[in-house]
C-alpha cells in the first residue's frame, strides 16, 4: 500500500499533465466532424450528446467510427504524452484524468460533454493495453448477451479496476479508473433508469 502513499510528482508538473490532459480530452470530435460533412450540430438531434452513438443516428456510420476513434485516442494521446514528456507514470495518470474529464466537461462547449466511454477505453489503451482488450471483450460479451450497449459499457467499467489491481498489479492505475468508472456510471444515471425500468433502446432496435 506505500506505492499509491508515495508521489512524487511536482506541482507544476501535475498541473501541466492535467491541463494538457483536459485541453486534448475536450476536443468535441463529434460537432467537429459532423460540422465538416456538412451535417447538423449533434446538440439538435437525438440525445444531444456528442458522442459517436449520436453521430451514428445523422447515418452516417463512417462519421460514427471516426467519431469513436477520435475520443478514444484522444484519451490515449494523453496518457503518452503525460508519460513521455510531462514527469512519467505519475504524470501518465494525471493527463489520463485530465483528458476524462475534458471530454466529460469540455470548455468549448459549455461544459456539456459525452458519457465517457471511448475517452476512458483509451486511457485504458494508454495505460495497459492487455486490460484494455479484456474491457473490449467484456463490452461485447454483455453486449451480444443482453443487447444493452449502456450495461455492457457499466459492467466493463466496474471489472476494469479489479482486472488492473488483481491482474496487472498496477494499484494506482485501479484506483484512476476506479474513480472514472464512478463518473461514467454518474453520467450514465440516465441509462441505468431506463434499464431498470425496462426503457432502455438495445442495440439495433427502435428505442
Amino acid at each position: 500500500m506505500s506505492d499509491l502513499l508515495s508521489w512524487t510528482l511536482s506541482w507544476p508538473a501535475f498541473t501541466a499533465a492535467l491541463v494538457v490532459g483536459y485541453l486534448l480530452g475536450s476536443i468535441p470530435f463529434g460537432i467537429v466532424l459532423t460540422k465538416l460533412s456538412g451535417g447538423p450540430d449533434l446538440r439538435s438531434i437525438g440525445s444531444g450528446n456528442i458522442g459517436a452513438t449520436n453521430v451514428l443516428r445523422t447515418g452516417n456510420k463512417k462519421l460514427a467510427a471516426l467519431t469513436l476513434l477520435g475520443d478514444m485516442l484522444k484519451g490515449t494521446a494523453a496518457v503518452l504524452v503525460g508519460f513521455y514528456a510531462l514527469g512519467g507514470p505519475q504524470a501518465a495518470l494525471v493527463a489520463g484524468l485530465g483528458a476524462f474529464l475534458g471530454h466529460l466537461f469540455p470548455v468549448w462547449i459549455g461544459f456539456r460533454g459525452g458519457k465517457g466511454v471511448a475517452t476512458y477505453l483509451g486511457i485504458l489503451i494508454g495505460l495497459a493495453w492487455p486490460v484494455a482488450l479484456a474491457f473490449a471483450a467484456i463490452w461485447l460479451c454483455v453486449a451480444k448477451l443482453s443487447k444493452y450497449s449502456s450495461l455492457a459499457a457499466l459492467v466493463a467499467s466496474v471489472l476494469t479496476p479489479l482486472l488492473l489491481w488483481f491482474w496487472i498489479g498496477d494499484r494506482r492505475a485501479a484506483l484512476l479508473m476506479a474513480v472514472l468508472a464512478v463518473l461514467l456510471w454518474f453520467m450514465h444515471r440516465t441509462n441505468i433508469s431506463r434499464l431498470l425500468s425496462g426503457g432502455e433502446g438495445k442495440i439495433g432496435g427502435k428505442g
